[in-house]
């Protein structure tokens, strides 16, 4: 697995020494640390601190992950980016299977408004979804034309989503991790990675989003 990282300025890279990795693009095998590098420069104004490739097989999906949306969480039935309107497990499952590799974004944020609905705490989200949304388009115009990103938190590009109505932004909206079916934690630990909750709104929480590359 190749992991790029930037720490106190320097740039770490682990290269990858699995010979049974297997690459689906045709144009492109892998990601190059190039690549990598460019795509994290310049992209640090909302807290992006890491991109991580790593095997789409240790995804972990779950039912119970999408029953978590429908029960506990406002933006279910009411955006577009959320269930039911986003793929259910199975295909969202399927989708998966058809990757074998993808990205993990990482990055760090201190947000006092984070668990209020008002205009900042949007502003933030929206620049958080264009970041991650700006690479996958820098990927696909790299030659990874199967890019799509998963992102964090329901999409805010809109202050009330038009949902059921038609999206004003088809071309930008994008499914959250978990409206993906995907068990954020259980994939975290699959990479050896750990995370706390953010206990304080004036704690630095992590974010995370997941480009699915090829």
């Amino acid at each position: 697995m190749n992991a790029l990282s930037m720490h106190q300025g320097k740039i770490v890279m682990f290269p990858n020494n699995d010979p049974k990795t297997k690459k689906s693009f045709k144009r492109n095998k892998g990601i190059s640390r190039q690549l990598l590098l460019r795509l994290l420069e310049g992209n640090d104004s909302c807290g992006l601190e890491q991109i991580i490739p790593f095997p789409a097989e240790k995804i972990d999906v779950a039912e119970w992950v999408r029953l978590k949306c429908q029960f506990g969480c406002c933006q279910y039935n009411s955006n577009w980016c959320c269930p039911p309107a986003s793929p259910d497990l199975e295909k969202a499952s399927a989708v998966i299977r058809e990757y074998s590799l993808a990205l993990l974004l990482i990055g760090s944020r201190r947000c006092r408004d984070f668990y209020l609905s008002n205009a900042r705490r949007r502003a933030e989200q929206v620049r958080s979804w264009k970041e991650v949304v700006g690479i996958e388009r820098k990927l696909f115009l790299e030659g990874y034309d199967k890019a799509i990103s998963l992102v964090s938190g329901a999409c805010a590009l809109c202050k009330k989503c038009t949902y059921p109505e038609r999206c004003r932004f088809p071309r930008e909206r994008r499914p959250p991790i978990e409206a993906f079916s995907i068990d954020l934690i259980g994939t975290l630990e699959n990479l050896g990675i750990s995370t706390q909750v953010a206990q304080e709104t004036i704690d630095t929480f992590r974010y995370y989003a997941i480009i699915l590359l090829e």
